[in-house]
């Protein structure tokens, strides 16, 4: 988000102090908002996809982070959409912010490097979905894990990481919470959707999708129907 240097953040300064100032939890959630959508707005503009952040993008970064540890879910809503929207210069703020005694906060941070992609966050991810106490969290690290964006990496690399991948979601497909078995089977599909029907892990991705979708299957029967969608779309090769 190159605007977010010199121009950029003179444009998003009166939004962080718009956070900064805000009195009541309505406020907060539309200033938060608003800051969200300026960020977005220069991203759309004139994005760059760069791992480092300068002291300016900080500025913006560093108040999305505070929002994280608010109690207000719909500001924090709003700041995990403006981290996505800054992408990879946020994924090291995000990880060096991490608090496992905030749960709240780790669980916004978790959902905003889902939506990043960057696969410094895979081992963050991996820890989440197997042992974090949140079922929000592990919800979160599951559809992560099917949609880390690996086009930059050599293809051994992007083969490798996407064992790692299917490994945790493997493991999650036994997790109590249904709601997490769901994400799993939405993050199966997208792992197996970027897999070649030849790679290692591409035919243990498809049964445990059988296995949740099959009789008697997952328990819960929306996670059967999911794991089914997923398996008609891989049938069809077709994604959504």
């Amino acid at each position: 988000m190159n605007k977010t240097g010199a121009d950029g953040l003179s444009l998003v300064r009166p939004f962080i102090r718009a956070v900064e100032r805000a009195d009541s939890a309505d406020g907060l959630q539309k200033a938060t908002k608003n800051l969200a959508g300026a960020i977005a707005a220069l991203a759309k503009a004139d994005h760059q996809d760069e791992s480092h952040c300068d002291p300016e993008t900080w500025d913006v970064i560093d108040c999305l982070l505070q929002v994280l540890g608010f109690n207000n879910p719909g500001a924090a809503v709003a700041a995990v959409d403006g981290l996505i929207a800054i992408g990879p210069p946020a994924v090291e703020p995000l990880l060096g912010s991490l608090d496992e005694r905030n749960y709240g906060a780790r669980a916004w941070a978790v959902r905003a490097l889902a939506g990043i992609g960057d696969v410094r966050g895979l081992d963050l991810l991996e820890s989440a979905l197997a042992c974090d106490i949140g079922p929000s969290v592990r919800r979160a690290a599951a559809r992560g894990l099917g949609q880390l964006r690996l086009e930059a990496l050599p293809q051994i690399d992007q083969i490798n990481v996407r064992q790692r991948c299917l490994d945790a979601l493997l493991g999650g497909g036994g997790d109590g919470e249904w709601v997490v078995r769901y994400a799993v089977t939405v993050g199966l599909e997208q792992l197996l959707l970027g897999m070649g029907r030849a790679e290692p892990g591409h035919r243990s991705g498809l049964q445990a999708l059988q296995e949740l979708a099959g009789e008697p299957g997952d328990d819960t029967p929306v996670v059967r129907l999911r794991a089914g969608l997923a398996l008609s779309r891989l049938a069809g090769g077709a994604g959504g």
